[in-house]
């Protein structure tokens, strides 16, 4: 017996609107666990990042060891690091979370440091000399004028981030990526699809956000271009 003309999901056809409509929950819950995983490992790469950052940049001894250790969690593959990850957090969405912050740390550490050394140091010694102090210093000058930088920096680790939450599935927690796992495994091409291409628009979209956010928070570097 033949499937009827209209019935893309009996065909097993890559694009299907019939599964995008029947499908429709399953992929707002799996694009939801997949933003709210990138999210936060994002958010606290970030928070471990600006210190690191700044303790490389204080202390030049330590930014040989910051960068090296950096580097070295970035070369470990990801299905290396989740096993390597496991006996501490188990099948979890914090293992997941984790794994994608150490990812992280890479680039949004030499990014940050990188923007804090690019200060010129005649605006520093201008700073000092009209009495700011080490902490408004560093708030009202050094990061501001970093911020390109690290903003370029956190974009690589958003986008990067957003494709690494899909080898989340093996543990059961890669938002899209679930979908994807097992729809390849079925070979189910519609979902396979679907969810490859939703990835791929949170991931642009993402870098887009960021971008807008950074020439909303760089007014100077607009006026430069």
């Amino acid at each position: 017996m033949t499937a009827p003309p209209d019935d893309c999901l009996a065909r097993n056809e890559w694009i299907c609107g019939a599964y995008l409509s029947s499908r429709r929950e399953i992929l707002m819950d799996a694009a939801l666990q997949h933003l709210q995983l990138t999210a936060l490992a994002v958010l606290i790469g970030l928070a471990l990042a600006v210190p690191l950052a700044l303790a490389a940049r204080r202390w030049r001894w330590a930014a040989g060891p910051v960068l090296g250790l950096t580097t070295i969690l970035y070369t470990i593959p990801s299905l290396a690091m989740f096993s390597l990850l496991l006996p501490v957090y188990g099948l979890s969405a914090a293992l997941v979370v984790t794994g994608l912050v150490l990812y992280s740390l890479t680039l949004l550490v030499r990014n940050i440091l990188a923007g804090l050394r690019a200060v010129p140091e005649e605006t520093r010694q201008a700073a000092r000399g009209m009495g700011y102090g080490p902490l408004r210093l560093l708030l009202a000058v050094e990061l501001p004028l970093a911020l390109p930088a690290a903003m370029a920096g956190l974009r690589i680790a958003t986008v990067s981030a957003v494709s690494l939450v899909t080898v989340g599935a093996i543990v059961g927690y890669g938002g899209l990526g679930n979908l994807i796992y097992s729809g390849m495994n079925t070979y189910f091409k519609a979902q396979v699809l679907t969810a490859s291409v939703l990835c791929v628009v949170i991931a642009v979209a993402a870098d887009l956000l960021l971008l807008g956010a950074q020439r909303l928070l760089t007014p100077w570097t607009r006026r430069q271009t």
